[in-house]
């Protein structure tokens, strides 16, 4: 179990990835906000990588903000679904250029269809 926040966020990525291997090759600079009590901790995850660094990312093409617990749950034992359902309720947010962000969401959306054919195929 990841106990510093940048290897925390290396396996939040890794775990998304693993779901979603159609994006491990997508080079994107995504910021990160980390909401809590006080400041907000921000970083710069580089992809592919993922290259994590406690930076503003100047260059995010996507910044995301999640507060601090939420994210802590989510990078160890969230699934897609669980990110999704973040995004819907509003307990995370995404924002950046719509090409790239429509394109994540198309992917994310392909997988787990893919997910959901292949469990009922089982039964």
């Amino acid at each position: 179990m990841p106990t510093d926040t940048k290897s925390l966020i290396e396996t939040a990525v890794t775990r998304f990835l693993e779901e979603v291997p159609a994006l491990a090759n997508l080079k994107l600079v995504a910021g990160l906000e980390l909401r809590a009590r006080g400041e907000p901790q921000m970083y710069r995850v580089e992809m592919p990588g993922p290259k994590v660094t406690k930076d503003i990312a100047a260059d995010a093409k996507v910044n995301i903000s999640v507060s601090r617990s939420h994210f802590n749950e989510l990078a160890t034992k969230g699934h897609i679904r669980d990110w999704r359902e973040a995004f819907e309720h509003g307990d995370a947010q995404a924002t950046g250029i719509e090409q790239v962000m429509k394109l994540i969401v198309n992917v994310v959306e392909r997988q787990e269809e893919r997910s959901r054919t292949r469990k009922a195929s089982h039964y």
